[in-house]
């Protein structure tokens, strides 16, 4: 007796649909994505490797960066996000805007790394007292509010270089030019987009609420978060690598260990020294996200001692994970290098 291939079908199906039907819906709850990240302790890296000043200090100690890894949620890891202490769940419009792209947020990323080096090295050599050089080339574009005139006609990745036909290179003169603007008002952007130079009219407009919340009306053009094109030359020269490691928050920690090599004294005195926090030409320290999570990846990596900002609770934050997690790591409260610099000249 012989059956034939569409009888073979269905004698298969019916003895195996339930374990088919187990495994398609396993592969829906596994691998169909919600609208969250998860944010959970990434790692401490030792900035020996990825900042090499010429002929640069080399000491016993160690400073260290910190860092948050960072992905998108599944059914089962959002599940077990919500019973970990140190898994966070974050809905997505508070990682990337409403209409931004995963390519559009990683370019974002990156160039606020990027600046995030500038400065830490222009404080560092400032600091040293060495030749630092600094040409700037206009101010990108690295994200664009939803429903705001800006959407409409600039992209992530433009650069303004004049407004009004007057020339705009940094962050801080155009935010100077575009606050004094009112709801109504008019500019004329000059922008590079690519190899193309272009010429955008805007209307400048009250941001929607969701954007402003209790801070009352405002007015612009929708574009977030504007990092500057600079060029730097040192003397002694500097290459920093980090490879794709995204946002600004290792700015203290890069211009320690910029400082570090560029002079004969040893600021880590022997210890292994991690910390977070961005850094601005005034030499402020600026609050990041995640600390906890980053406090956690410090103590995991053997962290003495951890610089954390004062600002935004990062401090008060900092502390409650070092105690949970029974850490005898030493949290230090900065607001600017300064402070990090006069503790460390009392280790």
């Amino acid at each position: 007796m012989t059956i034939n291939r569409e009888e073979k079908k269905k004698n298969f199906f019916s003895q195996n649909k339930f374990v088919i039907l187990f495994l398609i819906a396993f592969a829906f709850i596994a691998f169909y994505p919600l609208p969250y990240y998860i944010t959970s302790p990434g790692d401490a890296r030792e900035l020996d490797p990825i900042i090499h000043v010429e002929d640069g200090d080399e000491d016993e100690g160690v400073f260290m960066l910190t860092t948050v890894s960072v992905g998108t949620a599944n059914i089962p890891q959002y599940i077990w996000a919500k019973f970990s202490d140190y898994r966070e769940v974050i809905p997505a419009d508070q990682i990337r805007s409403e209409d931004e792209t995963d390519e559009e947020y990683n370019q974002r990323q990156l160039q606020m790394m990027e600046d995030s080096q500038h400065a830490a090295t222009i404080v560092a050599y400032q600091e040293a007292g060495k030749k630092v050089d600094i040409e700037y080339h206009g101010v990108y574009v690295t994200g664009i509010m939803s429903g705001m005139p800006a959407e409409e006609k600039l992209k992530v990745g433009d650069k303004i270089v004049a407004v009004d036909h007057k020339p705009v290179m940094e962050t801080k003169k155009l935010l100077e030019v575009l606050s004094p603007k009112k709801a109504g008002d008019k500019v004329d952007l000059t922008i590079l987009r690519g190899d193309k130079k272009m010429r955008v009219a805007l209307n400048i407009e009250e941001f929607p609420k969701k954007y402003v919340q209790d801070e009352g009306p405002k007015a612009g053009l929708g574009i977030t978060s504007p990092v500057a094109d600079v060029s730097i030359v040192t003397n002694p020269i500097v290459k920093i690598d980090t490879s794709q490691i995204g946002g600004p928050s290792a700015g203290l920690m890069f211009t320690l260990e910029i400082l570090d090599q560029l002079t004969k004294e040893d600021l880590t005195h022997g210890k292994k020294i991690a910390g977070t926090g961005t850094m601005d030409l005034q030499r402020n320290v600026g609050p990041i996200g995640g600390i906890q999570q980053k406090i956690v990846a410090a103590d995991d990596a053997g962290a003495e001692i951890f610089f954390a900002p004062v600002e935004a609770n990062n401090y008060r934050d900092a502390v409650k994970a070092q105690k949970d997690i029974g850490s005898k790591m030493k949290i230090v409260p900065v607001k600017t290098l300064d402070d990090a610099l006069e503790y460390l000249e009392k280790l």
